[in-house]
This record gives C-alpha cells, sequence and structure tokens, in this order.
C-alpha cells in the first residue's frame, strides 16, 4: 500500500506541473514556464517527504536537507560534464554543428522545465520504483527492472524509436540507479539528471529523448548517421551516450560495492517441517 501511495502522491505532482509547464511553454512564456517547473520540482520533494513519512514512519534520509546542496551541485557537473563530453565527441567528427548564438530567454524556460522533469522523473523512478522494489528483490533486479520501464516510458515522446528507449534504458535507467545505490541519497542522481537535460536542450540545443528541437543559447544543428548523431531522438540515441552511460554505470556499482551499498536478493527461507517425538 505505501508503494500505491507513494507512487500517485508523486506521479500527481508530476502530471499536473509537467503539463502546466508544457503549456506555458508552448505559448512562449519563458518567464511562466520557468516558475511553474521551480514550484514543481520544490513540491515534488515537500510531497516525497511528506508521504514517505506518513506511509514508513521515518524521516526519508535519502532526500534529506544535510548537505544537499553540495550533492545536488556535484550530481549537475556529472551530468552536464557527460552531455558535454557526447557532443564533444559527435562534433569532432562532424556530426555537430554551431550556427551561432540561440535564445538565452529560452534557456531560462528549460530551466524551470528540465528542473520539474529531473526532479519528479528521480522521485518516481529512483525514489519510489527503485527503493522499493530492491528492498524485495536487491540491487541488481530492481536496476534491470526500473532502467527497462523508464526507457519504455520514452516511447511515449513524438520522435521515439525503440532503439532511443533502448539508449535511454542503458545510458540513463541503469545509470541513475547505480548512481542512487553508490550515494544512497537522491540529490545526486536529480543534479546528475538536471545537467544532463539542461546541457542538451538548455546550452547545446538539441532534441531531448525525442521530444523535438530545444531553443537554448546555441543556436545549433546535428547531422550524419543515426549511430553518430542519434538521428530525430537526438544525441541520447547516439553510441557515444550510450557509451559514457556504460562507463559512469560501471563506476557508481563499484562504488557502490565498495561502500556496501548492494542489496543481495532475499531468498526465501523454508521452515523444515515439525516432527512429533512419542515419549515411550
Amino acid at each position: 500500500m505505501r508503494f500505491v501511495k507513494q507512487l500517485l502522491a508523486v506521479l500527481a505532482v508530476a502530471v499536473v506541473g509537467g503539463q502546466g509547464a508544457a503549456a506555458a511553454a508552448a505559448e512562449g512564456s519563458f518567464l511562466l514556464t520557468l516558475v511553474i517547473g521551480a514550484v514543481t520540482a520544490v513540491l515534488g520533494v515537500v510531497v516525497y517527504r511528506w508521504v514517505v513519512r506518513r506511509t514508513e514512519r521515518r524521516e526519508p534520509a535519502e532526500l534529506g536537507p544535510d548537505g544537499w546542496g553540495g550533492k545536488l551541485g556535484r550530481g549537475t557537473l556529472i551530468g552536464f560534464a557527460m552531455f558535454a563530453a557526447v557532443i564533444a565527441n559527435i562534433a569532432f567528427l562532424g556530426g555537430y554543428h554551431v550556427e551561432g548564438w540561440g535564445s538565452p530567454t529560452g534557456a531560462l524556460g528549460l530551466l524551470g522545465f528540465m528542473a520539474a522533469a529531473a526532479v519528479t522523473e528521480e522521485l518516481l523512478f529512483r525514489g519510489v520504483l527503485f527503493r522499493i522494489i530492491e528492498e524485495r528483490t536487491g540491487t541488481w533486479i530492481a536496476l534491470g527492472l526500473t532502467g527497462v520501464v523508464f526507457g519504455a516510458m520514452h516511447l511515449l515522446n513524438p520522435d521515439a524509436t525503440v532503439w532511443g528507449a533502448a539508449a535511454i534504458a542503458i545510458e540513463a535507467g541503469f545509470m541513475l540507479a547505480a548512481c542512487y545505490a553508490a550515494t544512497r541519497n537522491l540529490w545526486v542522481p536529480i543534479g546528475l539528471h538536471f545537467g544532463w537535460n539542461f546541457a542538451a536542450g538548455g546550452i547545446f540545443s538539441v532534441a531531448v529523448s525525442g521530444n523535438g528541437e530545444s531553443k537554448g543559447l546555441l543556436e545549433a544543428s546535428t547531422s550524419g548517421p543515426v549511430a553518430l548523431s542519434g538521428g530525430a531522438f537526438g544525441p541520447e540515441g547516439s553510441l557515444y551516450a550510450v557509451l559514457a552511460g556504460v562507463v559512469l554505470t560501471v563506476v557508481f556499482l563499484w562504488l557502490a560495492k565498495r561502500r556496501g551499498h548492494i542489496v543481495p536478493r532475499r531468498r526465501r527461507t523454508v521452515e523444515a517441517p515439525a516432527t512429533a517425538t512419542v515419549t515411550q
């Protein structure tokens, strides 16, 4: 029951806030998009903490206030650096082209939109799904299941492809779950998710997960084979992005194992049948 309550509570914030931000963006109101996105992100954190307290009778240490800014900042830097490296590799082979300056106001709107998406998706997939499934099945099964579901969710996007969804499962679904396993807090994966998405849309102005071209700080375009550029799905469909995600997943899992954070698979215990004793 706690699983359902937590999922529905966070999902409600994600749906309402996401639709509000999307509507504001469609109307071209960057300031309203920024505000709605920021409010959605903050409300998501508040609701998650509230529903975990109510359903689990504990303080949600995985989203605690201690050092949250530093953890969020570290994650953001990792996500930004990861995507910048992907773009640099695509550009090196002529698949990414900067044509001038883009839209600073568009980047501000994307700042709010990406913040809302990063917070609500991490709370849903890592805070609720992965965390609770891991308790019952262990880290490895939870990582695999939630990663596949996270990738499949992106099939709903306008320019989605099966390959794009598979790439997202590998480079993001698995990686972000591994990040949570390594750190045992949600701030770092939230920051990583945000840094990756904002770098893609808000800075480099490329398609994000098959959602069409973004208007960020740079006016840019991609070209070349889908394996290089990711095609209409965006650079997240590039083999470079998949490779970067695999490398970080391995690093995070190594850290998780070193820190003793890997939860083993629960095994059923079979009770020995009771034996009757007969008094002679």
